[in-house]
């Protein structure tokens, strides 16, 4: 891995992940972090203030990482999804999601997405990710070198 100077490292496609946030005393915000820089986070009024001031947060996590002569992580490729999986399962609830499946007149297929898709409140007009234990905020990759 070679080393380059921190600011080098801001305009590599780092995944920022925005989250609404409550502090104690009720008042609203957000709050950035890095994925791929355990602590780099920051907090803003709104999205893009966040956003904006994670870029001093990776700075200045990334600076003491190379006084101290640890590698920086590069930013993870981005996955692509198939749309396939397969699961294992207990041969009584693939019994049961087959009768299921049949009572509702559809294939076991199209019964199992229906159903994860409701266990996770996933609508197909707006694919991504869904908030968590009634989160309002949810996660969004974005390029670090979008915000500057």
């Amino acid at each position: 891995m070679t080393t380059k100077p921190a600011e080098g490292y801001l305009d590599l496609p780092y995944h920022i992940v925005l989250v609404r946030d409550q502090s104690e005393d009720g008042e609203e915000g957000w709050v950035a972090t890095v994925e791929e820089l355990p602590g780099a986070l920051s907090q803003g009024k709104t999205p893009a203030e966040a956003a904006e001031n994670v870029r001093d947060a990776m700075l200045g996590w990334i600076d003491v990482m190379l006084q101290d002569g640890k590698p920086i992580p590069e930013p993870r490729p981005e996955q692509s999804y198939s749309g396939k999986f397969v699961v294992r399962l207990a041969l009584s609830l693939h019994e049961a999601l087959v009768k299921a499946a049949d009572h509702e007149g559809v294939s076991l297929n199209q019964f199992v997405a229906s159903a994860l898709a409701g266990a996770v409140g996933w609508r197909s007009i707006k694919p991504g990710p869904v908030p968590q234990n009634g989160e309002a905020g949810a996660r969004q990759s974005r390029q670090a070198s979008s915000r500057g």
